[in-house]
């Protein structure tokens, strides 16, 4: 329908057949041009039919290498998927150890997605995927979501664990956050929790003891050996060539002083990276594996608290520096007890042959953190509250608020009970006082019909021309009794009022008093600061101090 031009340029296309040529000229892409074909159906059977296991193996390549392995093996996993029949029953699973890198949460790397469509879509063909990490931050939000079944064991950060919980809420909804924040926080090493979004309760359990020689990574000199007798191999293959040894260097690994393990790091260790180690290389170096305990006390406080600082040491130079520590959490499933085969040692320039030079070391390790190591806990010292290791801010300062609202109202309470006998004295004083009232204001009612009853009798007796002298006297008599009746209600009526302002005094006070009750425990909420709580020599103890030797470029 297009011209060739129209559709894909003579420029587009010369570019594009440079780019193959490179491609197919370079000595590093001599390998993915050998072998046999990539066939899911020969990975999972084989020629007889009898299911078997196949592993992909990643070690010995870079990362790039790694994200076009990994890409491929599950593109071609997705097209044979959906040649399938849908399935209730597992028909294959997909594991992948240590899937860091490969779903981070914000970047897209080639593998991400075809990982994401399995995770989303291969249940329904009876697919399943198992994915492991110990970074679970730094695993995309959408693979964890879509996942069934979860075994969370101790993680290293707090950010870790909130991103566990997150998921989980998200995975299954219904999920008590703070019970599963309480179990995760409270695991030990190689304990695991376990949930399924179909059960509603999760599980602890522990791993049974197996025999491993922990064994890592194997060289490409290896590989080869372990395939040199598959028929499958092709005779194009590369073979590893023996490397040189440097000067500085050395085939056997030189002498520790008696008492210190050693060990060899496991180029697939979570955390190798982290320390500059190397994935592929075959030369060591020496580094150091601490495990301290420590013990974070203050009597007034109430806090004592106990916690295991792991760290390593590399590269180790002459002037040790116990300040160039790497935090990480190591355990004996990160060494090797023995070293590749091609593994050349680099001779240190410290005097690991001695213990006093370990001793040294420990000492400055347990100096180094005694003088800088610290954990800080809130305090409010207008309630005499501190606060717990780890306690959030928002959780102490409610905390706070509730302490103070209780003493609001205690306060509050005391100021009710003395103003109540002051206030209830004031109304029945009151209620006299509107008594006096009424009988004042009834005898003027009856002062004033009697002067009027005078009254009209004095004038009748002067229409009729009688003299009426003591009439007259008697009306003025009425008429002034009238007029002390209408002052002592005016005055009843005074005196009613004063004690309506009287009443309104005292509950203006009170209401004062109050508001002021309050603003003092408000601010005395308020105040918080942060201490930190140090060590002394005595709270540190360095439990362990191994020498680990650790691949370098």
């Amino acid at each position: 329908m297009f011209e060739v031009d129209s559709f894909f340029p003579e420029k587009d296309r010369l570019q594009l057949a440079m780019r193959l040529n490179s491609l197919v000229a370079s000595p590093s892409f001599a390998e993915w041009r050998s072998g046999p074909p990539l066939d899911i159906e020969r990975l999972l059977w084989s020629e007889t039919g009898k299911p078997q296991a196949s592993i992909v193996y990643l070690a010995h390549l870079s990362d790039e290498e790694r994200q076009f392995v990994v890409t491929m093996v599950l593109g071609r996993m997705i097209t044979w998927m959906r040649s399938q029949w849908g399935s209730g029953d597992l028909r294959a699973m997909i594991y992948m150890d240590e899937v860091f890198g490969f779903v981070p949460p914000t970047a897209a790397p080639p593998a991400k997605k075809p990982i994401l469509t399995i995770l989303k879509q291969a249940r329904a063909f009876g697919i399943g995927m198992i994915l492991s990490t110990q970074n679970p931050v730094d695993l995309d939000y959408k693979a964890m979501s879509n996942a069934g079944t979860w075994c969370i064991g101790r993680l290293q950060t707090e950010r870790d664990k909130a991103r566990i919980l997150e998921a989980l809420q998200s995975a299954s909804g219904d999920v008590d956050v703070k019970e599963f924040d309480d179990l995760i926080s409270g695991l030990g090493k190689r304990t695991f929790l376990l949930h399924n979004t179909r059960h509603r309760n999760p599980s602890v359990f522990t791993t049974r003891w197996a025999m491993s020689y922990l064994r890592g990574p194997l060289t490409r000199r290896e590989l080869a050996t372990l395939t040199d007798r598959d028929p499958r191999r092709t005779e194009s293959a590369p073979t590893p060539m023996a490397a040189s040894i440097p000067d500085d260097a050395t085939l056997v690994a030189p002498k520790v002083a008696p008492g210190v393990s050693v060990g060899f790091l496991d180029p697939g260790a979570p955390w190798a990276e982290t320390i500059g180690a190397s994935r592929s290389s075959t030369r060591y170096a020496v580094g150091l594996a601490a495990r301290v305990h420590l013990t974070f006390d203050d009597r007034y406080a109430k806090i004592d608290h106990d916690e295991e600082w792991e760290a390593i040491y590399f590269p180790i130079g002459d002037d040790f520096d116990p300040s160039t520590a790497h935090s990480v959490d190591h355990d004996e499933r990160d060494f090797l007890s023995e070293p590749p085969t091609e593994a050349t040692f680099v001779i240190p320039d410290v005097p690991i042959h001695t213990k006093q030079w370990f001793s040294g070391i420990s000492n400055d390790i347990r100096n180094h953190l005694h003088r800088n190591r610290a954990v800080q806990v809130f305090k409010n010292p207008s309630l005499k509250v501190y606060g717990r290791i780890d306690e959030a801010a928002a959780d102490f300062e409610a905390r706070c608020t509730r302490l103070a609202d209780d003493k609001a109202d205690a306060a509050v309470a005391a100021l009710t009970k003395k103003y109540a006998t002051r206030i209830d004295r004031a109304r029945d004083q009151l209620d006299r006082a509107m008594e006096k009232v009424e009988d004042a204001r009834l005898d003027v009612d009856t002062r004033k019909q009697e002067e009027l009853m005078s009254g009209a009798g004095t004038v009748l007796g002067v229409l009729l021309g009688r003299k009426n002298t003591r009439s007259l006297s008697t009306a003025t008599s009425k008429r002034s009794m009238t007029r002390k009746a209408e002052r002592r209600l005016t005055s009843a009526q005074r005196k009613v009022g004063d004690e309506v302002e009287d009443i309104d005094e005292l509950e203006s006070d009170m209401a004062q008093e109050v508001a002021e009750i309050a603003a003092e425990w408000g601010e005395k909420a308020a105040d918080i600061e942060t201490i930190e709580i140090g060590l002394e020599k005595t709270d540190v103890s360095v439990d362990s101090l191994s020498l680990v030797w650790i691949p370098a470029d």
